[in-house]
């Protein structure tokens, strides 16, 4: 028979592996965006003909558009926008070079923003200032969620909602999300920053060319609401 300090460490050892979640339900799943359409088929596109070339764009300003992201974006005044490629021409395109930018009704320019950035603006969130978790036992230690927690989740949105490849095969479609600083850009909150806005592609290319194709503009306007 196992001695008493014996017998009671297995027990703390079983009540510890029953209170925990499985390794199975820790791992964190991909979140798969929907299928991109054709990007001629979007509301809000820019066609070049000649090229055999469109792109088009859907922002996130109403919760059906908004892609399931781990973090809130959209409620820290960060505008996610899917950009859609679709290339018709006989020859891969390239993204590597392009320049995305949000152009609002007073010309304001604003570059996507950058992961660093996004972190930065996240902080903000309650998880981030060290918020204890609750644990059905009592450990002297305590666990926080904060600035890691963050990270990984932003990573793992990077991972599941931006391009995954920045080249466009001839004959197909690919699309990834984008997010924008929407703060100061109106000066009523009733305002879309989206109204008379326009989102400007530039330095898209053929992979074996040295060109940049004409800039895309997209025409953008506030989401209809349902």
């Amino acid at each position: 028979m196992p001695r008493p300090h014996a017998l009671a460490a297995l027990l703390l050892c079983f009540v510890l592996s029953a209170a925990l979640p499985a390794p199975s339900a820790q791992a964190e799943k991909a979140r798969v965006p929907p299928p991109p359409r054709r990007a001629e088929t979007y509301p809000m596109h820019d066609s070049h003909a000649a090229e055999h070339v469109t792109i088009a764009a859907e922002p996130g300003d109403i919760k059906a558009l908004r892609p399931d992201t781990r973090l809130d974006y959209f409620g820290h005044d960060m505008l996610p926008i899917r950009v859609i490629v679709t290339n018709d021409s006989e020859l891969p395109l390239t993204l590597d070079d392009a320049r995305i930018h949000f152009i609002a009704a007073d010309n304001s320019v604003v570059p996507a923003a950058t992961l660093d950035e996004l972190q930065r603006r996240l902080a903000g969130i309650k998880s981030a200032t060290g918020q204890k978790v609750p644990l059905p036992l009592p450990i002297p230690v305590p666990i926080t969620t904060g600035k890691q927690d963050i990270d990984k989740k932003l990573q793992q949105d990077d991972h599941d909602f931006s391009f995954q490849t920045t080249t466009v095969p001839p004959h197909s479609t690919v699309a990834g999300y984008l997010f924008y600083d929407m703060q100061g850009l109106t000066d009523s909150p009733s305002q879309s920053p989206l109204t008379h806005a326009t989102l400007e592609l530039r330095k898209v290319r053929h992979s074996n060319a040295t060109t940049y194709l004409d800039s895309f503009e997209i025409p953008l306007h506030p989401s209809a609401r349902d």
